[in-house]
Formats: structure tokens, C-alpha cells, sequence
């Protein structure tokens, strides 16, 4: 069986690092890795593919950024172009970017199976663009591999038929459980930085719904600036995010309040989540890595897809109304402590890859 593994964005690497080893390893199944160069800088992709183990791509379509159409509609025709070429049993793809929904698309359109790794989350907010990539993409997937029972429920109740989902848990904790220790052995981030565990707020900002909007990225970092007088807060600045920044006039002001650094490897930011005090972010890979750790994470947006985290109470949705109430919620949720919290098999038992591989294996016969 010839299954074609579709990433693109930091995300995808991490995910896909868990389930191509197994695949990869198995007599029965042939792999082939494509890479649609969404993210393509050392930072954003390289290191991920040296850090994780992942071989190399048997493609890579290079596309870089763009607007979402622009990007999109080059992915597409890389795609399938490879598609013809390989003639795969199987494409899978992982999460919410545009390489997720161009990959589903170039699929369903030469009747080729789909398989969607971490199907069926929901934020409800249809002006985000990922939002659309993943009801699309649930929508023409042959397979949907869901994290979560809540993530089951969304898709049943969007009338997607029952028998096409399985409840496997999350492929990110496979990766956290088998990467925790080397981080904390290899990684010299806290080091580099001088900072100490528990003594500072990372924070992660990227998402287009806070870098476009002005007002909304100038509170955002207003607040931080005045946060960090009582704590540090290390920022490894995305390249949107910088522009951003920069645009505005704000970047000078902030890489002197805040400690700046390039976009880190997974096993520097695995240290740095690990190690935090609190986590500020718009991720959603990173909201679910702060619950592995056990660390306190605000979530910089008006809604989350991930909102069984809220409701345990270990992640909390920060008002973006205004400096004041950002600041607020900041303070108050520094306070937390869920170093003790239950509910840690909400995303399984570490074993995700190994049951999406079992499946696989059966649909294919």
C-alpha cells in the first residue's frame, strides 16, 4: 500500500514526525513524503525535519508564502501533478493549513482516498481561514482520525457518517512523550537566554485574525511591554509577526521590553514551554503542548478550537478588548497552578500513530 504524506507548516512536521516513523517502518506500506514549502526558511521548516528525525521529502513544491489563493492554487497544481505521478493507495494530511486543504482537494478530485490526521476540530469562527481548511477537508476525507470525543461529536453532528471516524487520540502527545527528555538534555535555549525555570511568560503570536488586525496587535503588545516590568517574557518573533511590528513602528519598543528571539526549533520551544511560568499564545499546537507540560497557557483569541482545555480550566481565553483587560486576565491566570490537574487522557495514551496505522492497514485491505 502507497500512502503520500502531505505537510507544509511546523504543525504538520511535528505531527507527521510520530506517524511516517511507523509507516516508514512497516513491510506493507510504502511512504511518500511531499512538502509544499509553506513554511520553508531553517527556522520554520529545516530544523524541524533534523530535530524530529523526518527523512528528507521525496517532494518538495517550494511554493513559500502568498495570499491564500495565490498559495492554495500553486500547492494545488503541485499536488497533482505528484498525485498522477505516484498514484498513491492513500493521502494523508494533517490539521488546518492550506496545504492540508489543497492536498484534500487535488486528492478528491482524482478519486484517490483521504485520510485527515486530527479531524473535527471546531472553532466556530468562519472568518478564520483555517476554520474553512478544516471543515472543507473534514468533508471530502474517506478516514477522519479524530484527537478527541468532542472532536467525534462535532463531526457527527455535522452529519459526517459515524463509521468513517475513529477516535485515536493526538499525534502531538505521541511526539511530547517521546521528546520531553531529549529537550531537556539537549536543549541551551534557558542558557542562551539566561533565564531560569518558572521565572518567565512565553509568549507566541502569528495568527492573521491578531497581526492584521492594528488595533488588536498594538494591545496585545502594549500589555506585554507592561507585563514584562514585573516578569520576562520571551518572544520568538514570527516573520508575519515582525512585519507586522514593524509596519506599525513598534518593533524597536517591543525587542527592548520583550527577550526577542528567531523562530526556535521544537526542541528549544519543547524547553521553553516546559520551563515557563505561563504561556501566552494564538497556537493551537501550543495550547495543547502547555497541557502536556502542565503549564498555565492564556489564549490570545476570542475563541478556541481546543475548548476542552477550558473547561478543565488549565487554559484560559484572554479578553482582547483593551490594554487593561488584556492585562487582567494575564496577571490573574500567572497565578494558576495545574500542575496536578486531571483529565490527562483527554488525548489519548501516547499511542495515537500506532492505532491510525492499524486502520489503515485494514482499510487498505
Amino acid at each position: 500500500m502507497k500512502c503520500l504524506t502531505i505537510v507544509g507548516a511546523r504543525p504538520q512536521f511535528i505531527k507527521a514526525s510520530a506517524l511516517s516513523k511507523k509507516l516508514s517502518s512497516n513491510p506493507q506500506i510504502q511512504e511518500v513524503l511531499l512538502h509544499t514549502g509553506q513554511h520553508y526558511d531553517v527556522g520554520m521548516s529545516e530544523i524541524f525535519f533534523a530535530e524530529l528525525g523526518i527523512r528528507r521529502p521525496d517532494y518538495n513544491l517550494g511554493v513559500g508564502s502568498g495570499s491564500h489563493g495565490l498559495q492554495t492554487g500553486k500547492m494545488l497544481m503541485g499536488i497533482e501533478a505528484v498525485l498522477q505521478n505516484e498514484k498513491p493507495d492513500w493521502v494523508i494530511v494533517y490539521g488546518d493549513t492550506n496545504s492540508t486543504l489543497a492536498g484534500a482537494l487535488a486528492a478528491a478530485k482524482l478519486h484517490i482516498p483521504i485520510a485527515h490526521v486530527e479531524a473535527g476540530l471546531r472553532s466556530w469562527n468562519r472568518k478564520m481561514p483555517e476554520e474553512i481548511n478544516r471543515v472543507l477537508t473534514d468533508h471530502t476525507a474517506d478516514i477522519l482520525f479524530a484527537p478527541t470525543k468532542l472532536a467525534v461529536d462535532n463531526l457527527v453532528n455535522e452529519g459526517i457518517d459515524p463509521v468513517k471516524i475513529f477516535l485515536v487520540g493526538d499525534v502531538m502527545y505521541d511526539v511530547a512523550l517521546q521528546f520531553a527528555d531529549k529537550a531537556e538534555q539537549n536543549s541551551q535555549i534557558l542558557d542562551k537566554l539566561n533565564i531560569g525555570p518558572k521565572s518567565f511568560i512565553l509568549a507566541t503570536i502569528h495568527r492573521a485574525e491578531n497581526t492584521d488586525n492594528r488595533q488588536r496587535l498594538e494591545a496585545i503588545f502594549r500589555t506585554l511591554i507592561l507585563v514584562s516590568k514585573d516578569i520576562p517574557i520571551v518572544l520568538p518573533l514570527h516573520p508575519r509577526t515582525r512585519n507586522a511590528l514593524e509596519a506599525m513602528g513598534l518593533l524597536n519598543e517591543v525587542s527592548k521590553a520583550l527577550s526577542i528571539t528567531e523562530p526556535v526549533g521544537y526542541l528549544d520551544m519543547v524547553a521553553l514551554e516546559k520551563n515557563a511560568r505561563l504561556i501566552l499564545t494564538d497556537s493551537g499546537g501550543i495550547q495543547k503542548e502547555a497541557f502536556f507540560y502542565r503549564v498555565p497557557c492564556g489564549i490570545l483569541r476570542e475563541e478556541t478550537e481546543w475548548q476542552e482545555l477550558v473547561d478543565l480550566g488549565c487554559n484560559r481565553l484572554i479578553s482582547l478588548s483593551d490594554v487593561e483587560a488584556i492585562q487582567t486576565d494575564i496577571l490573574q491566570h500567572l497565578e494558576g497552578n495545574i500542575s496536578q490537574l486531571s483529565g490527562s487522557d483527554i488525548y489519548g495514551d501516547g499511542h495515537s500513530s500506532d492505532k491510525i496505522l492499524d486502520i489503515l492497514l485494514h482499510a487498505g485491505q
